[in-house]
């Protein structure tokens, strides 16, 4: 099953980007954490994934062992080590649980590994083939920010469940999908004054172009603030912004996130919904907890924005911020930190026409934020 995340009203081609490597959709991502089994119960309860498939001793893996859960076209691979020391003890015990891999849906691998490793980019592995009865992927990676990577996943040659090495996971239990549909964009953060260096990597190394920057004048309280690139492929499938920290009075999230990380990272993953108030309604009532947006928001925010199609009483409970852009408006909303450290994060986000990002909306969001840093003595 592909998980191209392309949604027709989003489908839009980027002038400026390179097509020298196709990207066809966002594949999956994986995590690396201290107890995948548990992990994907929450996964599955809590946000309504889907167990799709399995790899551990029980398929002839004795280092690790992953879990594979999708829901519509988003897929996480959650994966814990078995053994004392190696690589993915090394991830957790410095990072905590977090994003290590960042797998990206290509038609050839090969072909992206040598345009992406000419043109400067760390190889993280070399191209390789797995295989099975049920026919062969290909698989290749690049080493981008901090220790996260991109695999290339050249998929079109497979047809059983995920890729060799896995079987089917089907537990007794299944939750209700939430109504998650697509990744729609996956933010990184990077340390002082790194912002336009990873920005040029994507650039150059991938044949992205800038959609939109925001600098601190943009992003920023009475106390701190951060700048932020966005970049994107040429079909707009794939959208990176890149954030790093700016001086402010207090530390700034970003600065908390690198503090906590221990280096640059995956900050937040932003789902998208058709109907946000019923996402987040079911995400709420399973326990997933969101970041306190003050009511006297909304006494003002439809001067701002305009017309819209919901009734403002329920984004208000809810916490759902609002912000429209030329193309139209957009609905979105932040859970707190999904881990124990306050790293990462997802965003819940309902497009109705608009491309930005939320501008109007960061204000309040980063108070937010600085409230839930006060109650951690971080800020």
């Amino acid at each position: 099953m592909s998980t191209d995340n392309t949604s027709l009203h989003l489908e839009k081609i980027i002038p400026q980007a390179e097509d020298f490597l196709p990207l066809l959709g966002t594949d999956y991502v994986e995590l690396y954490v201290g107890n995948a089994k548990q992990a994907a119960y929450y996964y599955q309860n809590a946000w309504g994934f889907q167990p799709v498939a399995y790899s551990g001793l029980e398929t002839g893996r004795k280092d690790s062992v992953s879990y594979v859960l999708q829901q519509d076209k988003i897929r996480i691979v959650l994966t814990s080590p078995l053994e004392p020391n190696g690589p993915i003890n090394e991830h957790i015990n410095k990072h905590g649980d977090g994003v290590k891999v960042v797998a990206l849906w290509v038609d050839d691998a090969r072909k992206s590994y040598e345009e992406t490793t000419k043109r400067g980019a760390k190889s993280y592995v070399e191209p390789y083939v797995i295989e099975d009865e049920n026919g062969t992927v290909v698989l290749s990676g690049i080493h981008t920010y901090g220790e996260t990577v991109h695999l290339f996943v050249e998929r079109k040659n497979y047809s059983g469940t995920f890729m060799p090495g896995y079987r089917a996971y089907t537990p007794n239990f299944k939750s209700e999908p939430t109504g998650l549909k697509f990744i729609d964009h996956m933010v990184g953060n990077v340390g002082w004054n790194e912002m336009n260096k990873w920005c040029e990597f994507y650039a150059k190394v991938m044949g992205f172009a800038q959609l939109v920057s925001f600098d601190d004048k943009d992003i920023s309280t009475d106390y701190t603030a951060l700048m932020s690139k966005v970049m994107s492929n040429g079909n707009g499938r794939i959208k990176f912004p890149i954030n790093e920290p700016a001086e402010g009075k207090k530390k700034s999230q970003i600065e908390e996130y690198i503090d906590f990380y221990n280096g640059a990272g995956v900050q937040h993953i932003a789902l998208a919904t058709d109907n946000i108030i019923d996402t987040v309604t079911k995400l709420r009532d399973r326990g997933v907890e969101f970041l306190y947006v003050p009511e006297s928001y909304y006494d003002t925010v439809l001067d701002r924005v305009g017309e819209i199609d919901e009734d403002l009483a329920p984004l208000k409970e809810l916490g759902v911020l609002i912000d429209r852009d030329d193309e139209g408006y957009l609905l979105q909303i932040f859970t707190k930190p999904v881990l124990d450290r306050p790293t990462m994060f997802f965003e819940i986000i309902q497009r109705k026409g608009a491309q930005s990002f939320g501008k109007g909306n960061f204000k309040a969001l980063f108070e937010a934020i600085e409230r839930e840093q006060d109650l951690r003595g971080t800020l």
